[in-house]
Formats: C-alpha cells, structure tokens, sequence
C-alpha cells in the first residue's frame, strides 16, 4: 500500500510540474522539485502509516527518517530555487530543446520528468521502508546512519555555499573553485549528497526489510558518480575553467582525500 501511494503522490507531483514547465518553457524547473519531492513522499508514508502505530507500533524511526528528509530536501529545495529562478532553463535542458525542437513539450515528459520520477522512487525506497516499517529493529543503526547524515548533508552544505560565494565574485567567472572542501574533492556537493542518503539508507535498514532499501542510496550514488552528476558537469567544466585539467589531475574526484603534490 505504501509503496503505491509513493508512487501515485510522485506522479502527481511530476505531471503537475511538467504542466507548469510546458506553460513557461522551463523543464529545469523539475530540479527544484527534487529534493521537496522526497520531503513530501516521507510525510505522505508516515500519515498513511499512521494507523498502524496507533496501535502500538514504534514511531520514533519514523520520526528521525522524516526530519532527515525534511532538513535535507528543503535546503536543496531552497538553495536551487535561490540559485535557478530567473535565470533560464538549464544547459542541459536546452540542448534537449534544440535536440527535439517541437516536440521537447512531450518527450520530456518521458524523459526528464517520468524518468526522475522512477528514480525518485527508487531513491526514497528507505524511507517508505524505513517510515512505514513497524519493527524497532538495531538502534545502533539508528546512531551510525545519523552520524553518516550529519557528515554528508554537511558536505553538500558547506560546499554549495562555498561554491556561491566563489561565483558571486565576477573575477571568479573563468577560475576554478579548489578552496576549503573543493580542494580535497572535486564535488563535495555530490559526495555529501550520497552520503546523507547512506546515513538514510542506514537507519532505514536497522530492520531486516529495511535492507532492500539500499538500494535507494546505492542508485543515486551511481547516478552522481556515473551519469548525471560528476561526468556531465566535468564535460562542461574542461572548456568553460581556466586550469580545470590541471584541478582533475591533483584532486580526487568524488570521496575527499588530500591534493596531490
């Protein structure tokens, strides 16, 4: 039942948003769905599993999957809105638009906002598992997964507000960014990303069943590291920054490590 209720609430929000981007010519705008999507699909499962701890069943894992998803959604939510309203549709999506010309309206129903749907399903597997699930299962996992959390949506933080503080300085605007955590990982934003789903992925799996959504975070860390994430941005990034080569060669790509010499 959870899981088709995730699954119908997360079409709903992609066909609404997919409406609104046909009328202003903007798909971009699903980018900014992303993160509040996920905060919407965990309260939707704890309010539609609310029946079942009424009558006894553990709330208190539910309870810290919500937050988790509520703190790191919003503040993604929050910080491409700032970042991307007023300021175009993305490259990538108009480079689909010139692609299809015409026909991009209803292609990229399928192919951005259908496909990112599935995958925000997937993603928030441990938290429908994970919310809806009424065994306490190890607390022990309860405390690593929210010290891996902690440590990954500081990353993303602090590495997002870094990085717009770079930009925000025009004499920045052909540099590369290698200070405080960009200078011991090329995407520090990205790394915390899939780490704060791990330290989700961790609580969730503190029951047997749980196990199954590590998928959720073994999915969008794939994602970043392999398709949409690390290797769309470096294509981007090697043409457009001075002394970007020169920044792959001496700086880990994904996981933190210090710079070589």
């Amino acid at each position: 039942m959870v899981f088709l209720v995730a699954a119908l609430v997360i079409a709903g929000m992609m066909l609404t948003v997919w409406s609104i981007s046909v009328a202003i010519r903007d798909a971009s705008i699903v980018d900014i769905l992303w993160g509040p999507g996920f905060v919407v699909v965990a309260w939707t499962t704890l309010i539609v599993s609310y029946s079942d701890f009424s009558d006894g069943g553990d709330t208190r894992r539910a309870v810290l999957l919500c937050a988790m998803a509520t703190v790191w959604g919003l503040r993604l939510g929050v910080h491409l809105g700032v970042r991307n309203i007023g300021k175009g549709e993305d490259f990538r999506y108009q480079a689909m638009r010139r692609r299809f010309g015409d026909r991009f309206w209803i292609i990229s129903l399928v192919t951005v906002y259908a496909l990112q749907g599935v995958a925000m399903w997937i993603v928030s597997l441990p938290l429908q598992i994970g919310i809806s699930e009424l065994e306490t299962g190890s607390t022990a996992l309860w405390i690593v997964g929210s010290v891996v959390f902690v440590i990954g949506f500081g990353f993303e933080s602090i590495g997002d507000w870094q990085l717009s503080r770079f930009k925000a300085d025009p004499a920045n605007a052909t540099s590369v960014m290698d200070r405080g955590l960009w200078r011991y990982t090329r995407h520090p934003n990205y790394f915390g990303d899939a780490c704060a789903w791990w330290g989700i992925g961790l609580v969730a799996a503190s029951t047997q069943i749980g196990i199954v959504g590590l998928i959720g975070p073994a999915l969008i860390t794939f994602l970043l590291m392999r398709v949409s994430g690390v290797p769309m941005l470096e294509r981007r990034m090697s043409r457009r920054r001075t002394g970007y080569d020169e920044y792959v060669r001496r700086t880990s790509s994904f996981f933190p490590l210090p710079p070589k010499p």
